[in-house]
């Protein structure tokens, strides 16, 4: 994903402040050149105006609250209708809402049902959920000895989300991790649903409690803009385990064994690392991945786990234990880029986030 300025950020949305508007404050309307709603907090009402084409009066994106006497602009409007907290989510949520495909129409506006299952389906349920900063996506994530989410826009979270079972059982609505699946532009292909328990400390217990819709093979959900160098492996939790003890490292979930054996490689790209797991499909699939990686002369490096995957090793072993395992398979030049002035207050995160389980 790209990265830009605040301002040029606020320049962007301003230039589709009325898509804007339909979907951070959709319990208004539009009268003339104004978006009307009761307060930046998406509240039914007039009070609040925001201006959608640029004129004498003011610039587009621009807003103010005629009750309290509140402006702004529309990161403003935002950080209070998804009531976010810190200014680095809000930038990441606004980043979100502009990598949204601009060639299709956009998936809040009226238009016929999406294909079910298709990669418009997907953007549409990616649209519709919220970051999952303070929702049972971070308390899952939290129990599974997950705490560093820097770089993890591609993850949402939905409170009702339904779940389908074969045959004839009725449908079911559970809470929902949804994780953005994207091609090497960025483009969101499909999306990946876990299923959580109500509480959220655990998956839902559905069979099965994941499950992907949309275009997948050859992408992947990516966190961190890869560029010479990129770690790729199966599952999510997996990938974000690795993220808590190699975080400068960009990685990448291709979800199954077989869709890690078809990723597209970036074309700057010159290491790739190979995420293990300790079963008979991760072999045929780290085989058939290395040797297209060094076709195209790009290095490849397995990372073997002491258990059964990544997640096993952060929760039973421990971020110290996993940590020493992984630096003795890195390549040497390599060890730098995990040695930062973070590391050591991650590891104590986890241990006591991983202690309170």
């Amino acid at each position: 994903m790209s990265h830009f300025s605040a301002s040029d950020i606020a320049e962007r949305l301003a230039a589709e402040a009325e898509a804007v508007c339909r979907h951070y404050l959709s319990a208004g309307r539009r009268h003339g050149n104004y978006w009307l709603v009761g307060d930046a907090r998406n509240t039914p009402g007039r009070s609040l105006f925001v201006r959608l084409r640029a004129a004498d009066k003011g610039a587009a994106g621009k807003w103010t609250d005629a009750a309290t006497g509140e402006h702004g602009d529309l990161l403003d409007i935002i950080r209070e209708s998804k009531g976010l907290m810190d200014f680095v989510d809000v930038i990441e949520e606004a980043q979100s809402f502009l990598t949204l495909p601009k060639d299709d129409p956009l998936p809040w506006e009226a238009k016929p049902s999406a294909e079910t299952g298709s990669s418009e389906a997907a953007r549409r349920l990616y649209a519709m959920a919220k970051p999952i900063r303070g929702t049972l996506a971070e308390t899952y994530l939290n129990h599974r000895g997950i705490v560093e989410l820097r770089d993890t826009s591609m993850l949402r979270f939905h409170p009702r989300c339904y779940w389908k079972p074969e045959g004839e059982a009725p449908t079911e609505i559970w809470p929902v991790m949804i994780a953005a699946v994207t091609d090497l532009d960025g483009r969101i292909t499909g999306v990946h649903r876990t299923w959580l328990s109500r509480d959220g400390r655990s998956k839902a217990p559905l069979d099965p409690p994941r499950k992907a819709m949309g275009r997948l093979l050859g992408h992947a959900v990516r966190f961190g803009t890869a560029r010479d160098i990129l770690a790729a492996g199966e599952g999510i939790e997996t990938i974000l385990s690795l993220r808590q003890i190699l975080l400068p490292i960009p990685m990448m979930a291709a979800l199954s064994a077989g869709h890690l054996a078809a990723i597209q490689f970036p074309s700057t790209l010159k290491r790739l690392y190979i995420v293990r797991d300790r079963d008979p499909a991760d072999d045929e699939a780290y085989t058939r991945l290395s040797m297209r990686a060094q076709d195209v002369g790009i290095e490849a490096i397995g990372l073997m786990p002491m258990l059964g995957d990544f997640n096993e090793d952060l929760i039973q072993l421990g971020p110290n234990a996993m940590r020493t395992c992984l630096l003795d398979q890195l390549a040497p030049d390599d060890w730098s880029r995990v040695r930062g002035k973070d590391e050591w207050r991650i590891l104590a995160r986890i241990e006591l986030m991983l202690v309170r389980r």
